[in-house]
């Protein structure tokens, strides 16, 4: 027999199903793009000749397609193990962090090469590379003898309790891909390579082996008239302008486009990222909403027009091309990066367009500029001195200092421990005397390179010269040296 449910039970459970499904729908934003849209999307992206995929191409001198690449897997595994070893102190993704015990630094170097050399036999057997190689003028025989290195064994046990379990390799043989994206415009074709290839076995930042990287136009190769409308346009001072050229140098062009790490997808003169949530709160975000507001004209042809936009608290969104689904957040910054074509939208705006590139010029001056942030440094007797990084860092060097961290790490957290350590050992009571010793202050907060050693900004004064330890010895008076020097007269 089936229960008999109460009508007031009944009633009570389709009023809160109607509750929820309500409120479920409302915490869902409506779609940017309509279905009529979507479906214009759709066919522009397949239309014959927009896009095209293909195994990358064999340079002549080269056996094949087939390559060794560092693993993310492994890559990951290196920034765990860094961490590690520093004690969760950063570097600059440029360096490689060694100093673990001995017997784990060789552990490492040795599975290394045995993981390096374990892809290339598979790379030589899949491409041919026993017999010949592709040359510009026909075939040539290829000759590379190897040496086995030895296998590794085990991994010692202290380093597994510290860094956890390495991947079954840090290296393996891979196939890049090409990329060919054209739009309508006159501009060259927008290619791209996945499966990127660094210079250090250990990189540490490497995510995603269908991300790519484009660089496009350095910012120190735009010409400077074009340059000062820009930057002029943003509402930079001089030395604002200086210090962003000197940082960006480090990061790219306003096209550059890159989505194989920690980032996710990063773009623009200084990298902004959308990190894997693509909220309104990552800083490429705000950057879009700023070019939407103040020229929704130019925000259509760079971004919407192609299926990118962003929702009113400035989610990602775009416009799946292969299937018209409108995709938000995460799965869109997932998208990004899976599809070259959304890939090709971010640095086709940063080749073209004007309004795009004072859009991140004035979200990075919001977001990184140091010169206001507040500080509050301790004293030794345990009050603190409040006050601005300006109170302390007056110097063009010592700004891109702070800034080229602050983009970099996302803080300049060091600066208040390294001043009260300052001002503790030179006896200062005022930020204003800190500001004698900016120069070491500022060298202990070099990050990436020394802008100390750059001649074209402006820099610090040397601190004072310290004073001379007087002795108890040395300050009395001495009657033997008075006798002496009164019989030498």
């Amino acid at each position: 027999m089936r229960p008999v449910i109460p009508l007031s039970l009944a009633l009570t459970a389709a009023t809160a199903g109607g509750i929820f499904v309500h409120k479920t729908q409302a915490a869902q934003a409506p779609p940017l793009f309509t279905e009529i849209e979507r479906k214009a999307l759709v066919s522009y992206w397949n239309a014959p000749g927009r896009y095209s995929v293909e195994v990358v191409p064999v340079a002549p001198g080269k056996p094949g397609p087939w390559a060794v690449r560092l693993t993310p897997e492994g890559s990951t595994w290196f920034l765990t193990y860094q961490r590690a070893v520093l004690g969760g102190k950063k570097i600059p993704p440029s360096q490689t962090a060694k100093g673990g015990a001995a017997e784990w630094e060789s552990w490492i170097d040795a599975k290394i090469a045995w993981d390096k050399f374990q892809a290339q036999k598979l790379a030589d057997a899949a491409n041919g590379a026993n017999t010949v190689a592709v040359a510009s003028a026909g075939s040539i025989p290829l000759t590379k003898p190897q040496t086995t290195p030895s296998y590794p064994g085990p991994a010692p046990a202290a380093l597994l309790a510290a860094a956890g379990n390495p991947p079954a390799a840090f290296h393996s043989a891979i196939t890049p891909m090409q990329y060919t994206i054209r739009f309508d415009d006159n501009d060259e074709p927008y290619i791209y390579r996945d499966n990127v290839r660094f210079d250090k076995d250990r990189f540490a930042y490497y995510r995603f082996a269908k991300g790519v990287v484009s660089y496009g136009k350095r910012v120190k190769d735009i010409p400077e008239t074009e340059l000062a409308i820009l930057f002029n346009e943003a509402g930079f001072s001089p030395c604002e302008r200086k210090c962003f050229a000197q940082v960006s140098a480090l990061e790219g062009g306003f096209e550059t486009t890159q989505t194989y790490d920690t980032g996710y997808v990063s773009v623009g003169f200084i990298q902004f990222v959308t990190m894997a949530d693509g909220s309104g709160e990552q800083d490429i975000c705000k950057a879009l909403a700023l070019e939407k507001k103040e020229n929704p004209a130019a925000f259509q042809q760079d971004f919407r027009q192609f299926g990118l936009d962003i929702q009113t608290d400035r989610t990602l969104t775009v416009v799946d091309p292969a299937t018209g689904a409108e995709l938000s957040g995460k799965d869109a910054v997932t998208k990004i990066i899976e599809d070259k074509r959304l890939t090709a939208i971010w640095q086709r705006a940063g080749r073209r367009s004007a309004a795009y590139r004072v859009a991140q010029i004035k979200q990075a001056k919001a977001s990184y500029w140091p010169e206001n942030d507040p500080v509050s440094v301790p004293l030794a007797d345990g009050t603190k001195l409040t006050g601005t990084i300006s109170d302390v860092v007056k110097s063009e060097a010592g700004l891109a200092t702070l800034l080229d961290r602050k983009i970099n790490t996302g803080n300049i957290r060091p600066f208040v421990d390294i001043v009260a350590k300052v001002m503790a050992d030179n006896k200062l009571k005022t930020l204003a005397e800190a500001t004698k010793y900016e120069k070491p202050i500022v060298a202990e907060l070099t990050y990436r390179r020394s802008f100390l050693e750059e001649p074209t900004l402006g820099q610090p004064p040397a601190p004072p010269s310290p004073k001379p330890t007087q002795t108890a010895h040395a300050s009395r008076f001495d009657l033997f040296s008075w006798l002496r020097d009164l019989l030498r007269r």
